[in-house]
């Protein structure tokens, strides 16, 4: 190994060390009064059930819970490596706030997120946040030797070295190098450990099997379900626009033979309707089979086939797209039909006039995230659009995670299982 590699290998490191503790320090300042702030909300809404007030409180709560969890989900997958599986059982899109309430709670994935708040709030804020100390702390024993200990108070102890003249500084700074090579080691691991606990806690233990089935029951009644819905539009779609069409086409050729020798001026001025008729039949053929399956998508790829969706957007967009290959058709015709839907809702509602798309591949999965610069607020709840993204994703194992604060912005970001 060359004297460069060796180098660049101790800046990657030194490099990976000291974002592991940056990272850490932004969980742990997050953590504490995020799962204080959560935990507190869900005790005293919950209590409230029986008054009635937790009724309308209670699901605005837990949501809000399920997002914080969410973000940490999305963090432990990108920062730490660990998969988190998503298991919440949906609820009806009709459900008035009484099923809602009942439902949320009778979820097991509920009480998960309860119990780890708890949990996250001190194990998880220690671990967070020594990830932060241990690669900070040796510092101050070599700024001790530097000089810092001539204005430091007298008898000041770092770790277990009392500091009082410039040998005890030596000492300090001895300290201080045995820490920081531990830090090298023990900073990441200590990072990946806090990600792990929350894997531990949020994950669905010794009922995963049995979750794991019934969420693939859940999908594959959905993904039934979205299949008929399709088919029932394709069949409406024909009947009232291009079959019509091609009814009324006919029967003006019908009237073009009667009236071919009897009024020829007639019989042109109906060929030419008839022509517009066919024109028009052709052009909403193809927008059906755009809909059902883009030709982009199927000759160029997931990449191209987006960046042709973004060019059709009344707003601003730019897509960047890093793939190595292509997907499987059905994984990509499913990332499009989500990426579709997540864009038409951010166009209504966002109030957004700029947007970003990107799509990458990395550790086997499908990652796509979509931003906007709008109003934020967008949530996964029943009967949003957000909610059919997620079911249709969910057929795949894919996952859905939403950043939306009031006042923006708002980051939607989908994951699918891909090779």
């Amino acid at each position: 190994m060359s004297i460069e590699t060796k180098s660049g290998n101790r800046t990657a490191r030194t490099r990976g060390v000291a974002l592991s503790a940056v990272r850490g320090l932004a969980v742990a300042l997050v953590a504490l009064p995020g799962a204080v702030l959560c935990f507190c909300l869900t005790l005293v809404s919950v209590a409230l059930v029986p008054i009635g007030v937790g009724i309308v409180t209670t699901p605005w709560v837990l949501t809000g819970v399920r997002a914080f969890a969410d973000w940490r989900r999305l963090l432990a997958a990108r920062w730490g490596g660990v998969r988190i599986p998503r298991t919440y059982r949906p609820l009806p899109e009709d459900a008035n706030p009484w099923a809602r309430t009942f439902g949320m709670l009778r979820d097991p994935a509920t009480w998960r997120d309860v119990r780890w708040l708890p949990v996250d709030m001190t194990a998880g804020f220690v671990t967070a946040l020594l990830a932060f100390a241990l690669a900070v702390y040796p510092l101050e024993g070599l700024a001790i030797a530097a000089g810092l200990w001539r204005v430091l108070p007298e008898g000041y102890w770092y770790g277990f070295v009392r500091v009082t003249d410039q040998t005890s500084a030596l000492y300090a700074a001895a300290l201080g190098a045995v820490l920081l090579a531990a830090a090298f080691r023990l900073t990441p691991l200590l990072l990946h450990a806090h990600f792990r606990l929350t894997g531990a806690v949020l994950g669905s233990g010794q009922g995963e099997l049995a979750e794991r089935v019934r969420v693939l029951t859940e999908t594959r009644r959905d993904a039934v379900d979205t299949s008929a819905a399709e088919l029932r539009r394709i069949e409406r779609d024909l009947h009232d626009g291009a079959q019509a069409r091609l009814v009324a086409m006919g029967m003006d050729l019908g009237t073009i033979e009667t009236l071919l020798e009897k009024d020829p001026a007639k019989a042109r001025e109906l060929l030419a309707q008839a022509r517009e008729s066919s024109a028009e039949a052709l052009t909403e053929l193809r927008e059906l089979v755009r809909g059902i399956h883009p030709p982009v998508l199927a000759e160029r790829g997931l990449g191209d086939a987006v960046r042709a969706l973004a060019l059709r957007l009344p707003v601003a967009s730019e897509v960047n797209v890093d793939l190595p290959g292509r997907a499987e058709a059905p994984v990509e015709a499913a990332a499009y039909f989500a990426v579709s839907e997540v864009l038409t809702n951010a166009v209504k509602h966002s109030g957004a006039d700029r947007l970003w798309i990107d799509i990458h591949h990395t550790e086997g999965r499908l990652r796509v995230t979509v931003t906007d610069n709008g109003k934020g607020g967008a949530v996964i709840g029943a009967g949003s659009g957000l909610a059919g993204v997620e079911r249709r994703l969910g057929t795949f194992d894919g996952v859905l995670a939403v950043s939306s604060p009031a006042g923006g912005p708002t980051m939607v970001t989908m994951e699918i299982p891909c090779a």
